[in-house]
C-alpha cells in the first residue's frame, strides 16, 4: 500500500521522492510547482508503472532506507533470494567555481552488494501533468525524453537496450543512471556521478557542522533542518509548504491542496527555526523575496501565498487524469487561497525581516529604505487588524475577525516599533507602540471568553481553536498570565487526542476536522513548557517524535487513533515544530561539559 514512508532528497532547486522500494514517485521539474514528471505518488491512470522511476529487483524479500549521517544523501537497499544490491540517490549541490552549483539532475548509484541481484529498471517520466507521453531518442549512452516544453537526459552506463525494453539483467557491477537536462556530461558517467556523490555529501556534512545545536535530540534536529533547507528555493529565496500536491489531509475527505507555494506565514516560521540554529543565509535570501514583493503590492495588499518565482495568480483547477493518492482524489494544480484576504500575512512579512536589523554576522544591510517599505505593510495591519477574514486555517466559506489574524498584525506594529528605535526612528517608534498597545488591549478585551474561560478562535466567539497559543510564542501576553494558563487547560481538554492536537472544534468547509495537525502539537508543548509544565511537555515531545516515519519525517497530519501520517509532504510547519521543541526543551551544554 501507498504510504508516506518516503525518502526526500533535494538541492534547493528542485527535489524527489523515493519509496522504501527505491523507486521514485514524485519529482517537479525543472523546479518545485513544476509539472510532476515522475508522479506514480497520485497514480495516473493506467499502467501501475506510469510516471515512476523504478529500480526492481527479482523476488525482493526486504528493504531498508536511511540517509548518510547528516547529509541530505538517501540510501535504498534491497535484499532478495537471488542478492540484495544498494541504490544511493543524490540530487547534487555543492559549491563549484564560487558559487553553488544545483542542477535539476538526479543521480542515482546501484551497486551489488552480495548474491547476483536481478533487476528491471524502469524509467517512464511523463508531461503535461500526466497527458503526454514523452518521445524517446537513444545515443551510444543516453536516452532521451522529450515533451513540449522540456527534455530530460538519461545518461548511464547501464545497458541502454535493457533500459529502454525494460529488460530484466544480472547487476553483476556498478552502475550509473544521471537523470537531467539535455546536456552531454563534462567527463565518464561513473567519474561523473561518484564526483556528484562525494562533493554533495561534503558540502550537507560542512552545513551541519556550523548548526547551533541544543544538547538533546541532536538527529532529529539534523534532519529536520536539512529537510527545511531542501524546501527553499534559491534562486529566488522562496520557501515552499510541502514539496506534494493533493495528499488528503485524512482518508476520502476531499482536503487535498496543492502545497508547491509560498506561504508567508510558513515561511516566517521556517526562517526562524533556521535562525535558532544559526542559519542566516536562508533569512537574507528569503528578505531579499519579501523586499521584491512588498513594493509590488498594489494598494498595499499582499497575498497569503505566491509562486516560487513571485506569481500571483495560482488557479486552482482539478487534474481528472489522476487517481490520486491511494485512489483518493480530488488532485489539484495550484491553490485558491491566493485569491484570499488572511491578515496575520503582514505580521508575517515584517516578522520574517526583523532580525536582519539588528543581526552583527548579515552581510546585507537593512536600513531606513526597507524600513519604509515595511511600514506599508505595517499600515495594512493596522487598517485590516479588526477586520473580518479567511484566517489561517483558510476557510473559504465564512468570514471572522479572527484571533490569530488580529494576533499577527499586533506583532507587525510590534516589532515596526523596535525597528524603529534600532534605526533611531524615535517618533515612529511612538507611533507604532502607541498601535501596538491599541491593538492589544483590543485582542485582550474581545478575544476572551468568559464563558469558555479561554481565549477563542475569534472576537465575541465562543469556539476553541489552537493558534490562540502563538499569543504567548510571539509576545502578546505572558505566558504565566491566568487568563493564558487557563487557555491552555481548555485547550487541552477539548483538542489534545493524547500527545496530538486538533485544529479546532467547529466544523469547517468539510466538516470537523478527524485528524490532528501536527504543528498544533507542538505550540501546545510550547506552550506547557513556558507556563512550567516542562515534564509533560518533554513527553509529548517523545510522542511525537515517535510519529515520525522511519527517516525522521512528517506530514501536516496525524491520524491520533492509528498514528498514520497524512497531508501534503514533507510539511515545512511540521519540521519546524521539531526544531522549536528540542531548542525550547532540551538541556543546557551547560549540564554537561
Amino acid at each position: 500500500m501507498t504510504s508516506l514512508d518516503l525518502g526526500v532528497v533535494g538541492n534547493c532547486s528542485f527535489s524527489a521522492l523515493v519509496n522504501s522500494k527505491g523507486s521514485v514517485v514524485w519529482c517537479c521539474l525543472p523546479r518545485f510547482d513544476s509539472d510532476p514528471v515522475f508522479n506514480g505518488l497520485l497514480r495516473n491512470h493506467g499502467d501501475a508503472f506510469e510516471g515512476a522511476f523504478s529500480i526492481e529487483l527479482e523476488d525482493l524479500r526486504e528493504t531498508e532506507q536511511y540517509y548518510e549521517p547528516n547529509t541530505a544523501v538517501l540510501i535504498t537497499r534491497l535484499h532478495g533470494s537471488g542478492g540484495s544490491l544498494e541504490i544511493v540517490d543524490v540530487a547534487p549541490r555543492f559549491n563549484w567555481r564560487d558559487r553553488i552549483f544545483r542542477p535539476q539532475t538526479l543521480v542515482r548509484r546501484l551497486r551489488p552488494l552480495s548474491g547476483t541481484p536481478r533487476i528491471t529498471i524502469r524509467i517512464r517520466p511523463n508531461f503535461g501533468y500526466g497527458t503526454i507521453q514523452p518521445a524517446k531518442t537513444r545515443g551510444s549512452n543516453h536516452i532521451r525524453y522529450s515533451g513540449p516544453d522540456f527534455t530530460l537526459r538519461l545518461s548511464t552506463n547501464a545497458p541502454i537496450d535493457y533500459v529502454i525494453d525494460e529488460t530484466r539483467f544480472n547487476l553483476s557491477a556498478p552502475i550509473d543512471l544521471i537523470l537531467g537536462p539535455d546536456e552531454t556530461l563534462g567527463g565518464s558517467i561513473a567519474d561523473t556521478a561518484r564526483d556528484f556523490e562525494e562533493r554533495t555529501s561534503q558540502y550537507w556534512r560542512d552545513w551541519v557542522a556550523r548548526l547551533a545545536l541544543p544538547l538533546e535530540w541532536q538527529d532529529a534536529v539534523i534532519r529536520a533542518a536539512i529537510t527545511l533547507k531542501m524546501c527553499t528555493y534559491e534562486p529566488t529565496g522562496a520557501i515552499i509548504a510541502a514539496m506534494t500536491t493533493s495528499i488528503p489531509e485524512s482518508p476520502d475527505s476531499g482536503r487535498n491542496w496543492d502545497y508547491r507555494f509560498c506561504w508567508l506565514r510558513d515561511a516566517f516560521f521556517v526562517v526562524r527555526a533556521l535562525n535558532s540554529l544559526g542559519v542566516i543565509h536562508t533569512m537574507e535570501n528569503y528578505f531579499r523575496f519579501l523586499m521584491d514583493l512588498v513594493p509590488e503590492a498594489e494598494g498595499g495588499h499582499l497575498q497569503p501565498v505566491y509562486g516560487i518565482g513571485r506569481e500571483r495568480i495560482l488557479t486552482e483547477s482539478v487534474l481528472d487524469n489522476f487517481d490520486g493518492y491511494r485512489g483518493m482524489g480530488p488532485v489539484r494544480k495550484g491553490n485558491q487561497a491566493y485569491e484570499h484576504y488572511q491578515h496575520d500575512v503582514y505580521g508575517n512579512v515584517i516578522l520574517g525581516s526583523a532580525q536582519i536589523f539588528f543581526d552583527k554576522r548579515i552581510q546585507m544591510k537593512a536600513g531606513l529604505t526597507d524600513f519604509e517599505q515595511l511600514e506599508a505593510a505595517g499600515e495594512q495591519a493596522y487598517r485590516l487588524h479588526n477586520e473580518p477574514d479567511a484566517g489561517m486555517w483558510e476557510l473559504r466559506s465564512r468570514s471572522r475577525i479572527h484571533t490569530s489574524s488580529s494576533l499577527m498584525c499586533w506583532a507587525a506594529c510590534d516589532r515596526l516599533a523596535h525597528i524603529a528605535v534600532q534605526l533611531d526612528q524615535h517618533d515612529r517608534a511612538k507611533r507604532w507602540r502607541k498601535r501596538a498597545d491599541e491593538i492589544k488591549a483590543r485582542i485582550l478585551a474581545e478575544a476572551w471568553s468568559e464563558k469558555r474561560q479561554a481565549f477563542v478562535e475569534s472576537f465575541g466567539g465562543e469556539t476553541l481553536d489552537a493558534s490562540v497559543l502563538l499569543m504567548a510564542e510571539v509576545g502578546l501576553i505572558d505566558p504565566k498570565d491566568p487568563r493564558f494558563v487557563s487557555t491552555v487547560d481548555q485547550l487541552e481538554r477539548t483538542l489534545a487526542r493524547g500527545p496530538h492536537m486538533m485544529r479546532y472544534e467547529a466544523p469547517d468547509d468539510f466538516g470537523v476536522p478527524d485528524v490532528a495537525f501536527n504543528i498544533c502539537a507542538f505550540w501546545r508543548l510550547d506552550a506547557l513548557a513556558r507556563i512550567g509544565r516542562q515534564e509533560q511537555a518533554r513527553e509529548i515531545f517523545e510522542a511525537l517524535l515517535a510519529a515520525r516515519n522511519p527517516l525522521g519525517m512528517l506530514s501536516e497530519d496525524t491520524d491520533p487513533t492509528t498514528g498514520e501520517m497524512w497531508g501534503n509532504y514533507p510539511q515545512t510547519y511540521s519540521m519546524v515544530g521539531i526544531i522549536n521543541a528540542a531548542r525550547r526543551l532540551s538541556r543546557s551544554w551547560e549540564t554537561v561539559v
